[in-house]
């Protein structure tokens, strides 16, 4: 509800809904759309425009990989000829169209020959010969690859049934991942991908295609399958995997009391900030969170705890969003805002709270709030039934519903940073910000004063609320403007609060006061991304993937959580499989139990998340990392 100076009209504006243009308006696509945009996706994983050209066999080969095509090097060999230089993006599509997927079934019939016991394994020896001896072989080191995939593999024995699900289940996660990719990167959409253009109004089923004349021309006469290619398809599909490692973790049930988070002694003398904020869930997933500037005055110890804010009313029934995990990472600043270095973050816990206590000296500090996001998803129930926000009495006049009127109080609540009782206009405005995407300036606040409840220039709770009223009157009744505001703040229809988590701040300073300011509202940062990785780099436990010393996973565990970080250090992406299926009692921040990630070079990359689902119950944390070329 922007407040703009004017009539009383103009205190209130319309929430601003999502809608599509006729331009915008999406159809189904057709299945050669869907082709298309997997050549798309798969293409620009490996080169940066789709009017780079492959200069070599590795090219087409990694290419054909990220398409979910799996190739033996007589295959490559094909369409990549002594006489062939380059080829372009429509020549990697017709070679797409001839080179269909290896489906499971084919796996298995394929592996099925090999398997004398017919009992869905394959000894270690049998598939060693079978790999290194005869037509097309691989390297030892290859096969030991396979070998040592620690998911697939036991007692001397390869089950190739779970390889096939593991097979599969990359392809699928690969082509996701990249399709993700190419969704996110708007400038990626706006290339001109071959002679196929994204957006086009047109659907033409039969782009003209304009292939190299260095693709070999006997490919445009016969269509080439590894289909009863037993040797290409066990060579092609057992390739993908280079290596694996795996982290076995078991946590007690309540294991957070071993680490329990104790006050400071005398921490009653000590000097007292606090400020409240929330994360909020948005409809992609992402976690916006408010963002905080810490003042020290001089150097003295420190106890900071985050926990969620209770807004329940009702005795021995708190609010639901209590189990939802916080941490608050400490960053000082030096010199500038964009030079931060990790101080610390709220590592212990007692209950719901997190804390840290140290010495800090004097300076600038950002604080960072953070949640998994396994306890904080999106909600899967629906709720049918739409509360009644407002009424008319017997004489036509507009009020608020006591229901309605109670959840305002506890959206005032949070929104309410200091706890003062009054809502200044920087916490005004951040509401505003959420809610609408404008910002209240100092006119309309005046006007705002001179019309609803205020004190000392703040907004009072009933102004509040009698904002809110006016708003329902400009609609004349019609409360689609403050669904828009309660959906945004994470209310569903029956207004119970699911997509989000108010939390509070408690800064303790035992020499001097210390000063906090919201500053920010906004997504997991980069240099929140940063701050869990060098922490989870330097309390860790790392793993070097087998053959691969560039490619490390670090695994950090505390009592409440588990967080693993992929550390890249060669010069290339790599894409990484995960497998959480083994895991009991967990849930991850990503919702899958199989997943994959690709992470840049010379980068680090938060993989995932995890916690147990029932704290009461031990929990095993079991998973699977490899290596996929």
């Amino acid at each position: 509800m922007a407040i703009s100076p004017g009539s009383d009209a103009a205190f209130s504006s319309q929430k601003s809904t999502p809608s599509e243009s006729p331009q915008t308006k999406k159809f189904p696509q057709t299945e050669e759309e869907i082709f298309y945009m997997n050549c798309r996706a798969a293409y620009l994983t490996v080169f940066k425009s789709s009017l780079e050209n492959i200069v070599s066999k590795d090219q087409l080969y990694l290419a054909l990989q990220h398409a979910g095509r799996n190739p033996s090097q007589k295959t490559i060999n094909k369409y990549w000829t002594p006489q062939t230089a380059k080829l372009n993006f429509d020549d990697f599509c017709i070679i797409l169209r001839k080179e269909k997927p290896t489906s499971k079934a084919e796996l298995l019939k394929s592996f099925k020959q090999l398997d004398v016991h017919d009992d869905g394994y394959i000894l270690h020896t049998d598939l060693y010969k079978f790999l290194t001896e005869r037509g097309e072989t691989m390297t030892r080191e290859e096969v030991n690859a396979i070998i040592n995939l620690v998911d697939v593999n036991a007692d001397g024995k390869f089950d190739y049934i779970k390889f096939c699900k593991l097979y599969m289940t990359t392809n699928e996660q690969c082509l996701k991942t990249t399709l993700e990719k190419l969704e996110v990167d708007s400038k990626l959409r706006r290339h001109q991908f071959g002679n196929h253009v994204e957006g086009s109004s047109e659907r033409d089923p039969s782009p003209v295609r304009k292939p190299s004349p260095r693709i070999i021309r006997k490919t445009d006469q016969k269509t080439f399958s590894n289909k009863g290619d037993t040797r290409s398809s066990l060579l092609s599909a057992t390739r993908k995997f280079k290596t694996s490692l795996s982290f076995t973790i078991t946590m007690g049930a309540n294991s957070n009391q071993n680490s329990k988070l104790t006050e400071p002694n005398l921490i009653k003398d000590w000097q007292c900030m606090q400020s409240k904020g929330c994360f909020f869930l948005e409809e992609d997933g992402e976690i916006v969170s408010h963002q905080y500037r810490m003042q020290i005055a001089q150097r003295s110890m420190v106890y900071l705890t985050i926990k969620p804010l209770n807004l329940s009313q009702v005795e021995g029934k708190p609010s639901p969003w209590l189990s939802v995990d916080t941490a608050l990472y400490i960053l000082k600043e030096n010199e500038s805002q964009a030079n931060l270095q990790l101080v610390c973050f709220t590592e212990l816990r007692n209950r719901e709270v997190f804390g840290w206590t140290g010495e800090l000296g004097p300076g600038i500090y950002w604080l960072f709030p953070s949640t998994t996001g396994c306890r904080l998803k999106k909600e899967v129930k629906p709720v049918t039934d739409e509360a009644q926000l407002v009424y008319r009495d017997e004489t036509g006049e507009l009020f608020l519903t006591k229901e309605f009127r109670s959840t305002l109080s506890d959206i005032f609540e949070v929104i309410d940073l200091d706890g003062n009782g009054l809502l200044s206009l920087e916490e005004y405005n951040f509401f505003e910000l959420r809610t609408s995407g404008e910002k209240c300036d100092e006119d309309a606040w005046a006007v705002c004063r001179e019309n609803f409840d205020t004190k000392k220039n703040e907004l009072t709770r009933q102004g509040f609320m009698d904002l809110n009223l006016m708003e329902a009157n400009d609609r004349e009744g019609d409360p689609c403007d403050l669904w828009v505001t309660l959906h945004s703040m994470g209310y569903n229809k029956a207004l119970e609060l699911t997509e989000a988590c108010p939390f509070v701040i408690d800064i303790y300073a035992e020499k001097c006061k210390p000063k906090i300011k919201a500053v920010h509202m906004e997504a997991c940062s980069r240099q929140l991304e940063k701050a869990i990785c060098k922490s989870v780099l330097s309390k860790g436990d790392p793993k070097v993937m087998d053959g691969y010393e560039n490619i490390i996973v670090h695994t950090y565990s505390c009592d409440t959580w588990i967080t693993s970080v992929v550390e890249n250090k060669s010069d290339e992406k790599v894409i990484i499989h995960i497998n959480n299926e083994l895991s009991k009692n967990c849930i991850n921040n990503r919702g899958l139990n199989i997943f994959a990630v690709e992470v840049a070079p010379k980068s680090t990359m938060v993989c995932q998340h995890v916690m147990p689902l029932n704290e009461q119950q031990e929990w095993i944390y079991y998973c699977i990392y490899s290596l996929i070329s």
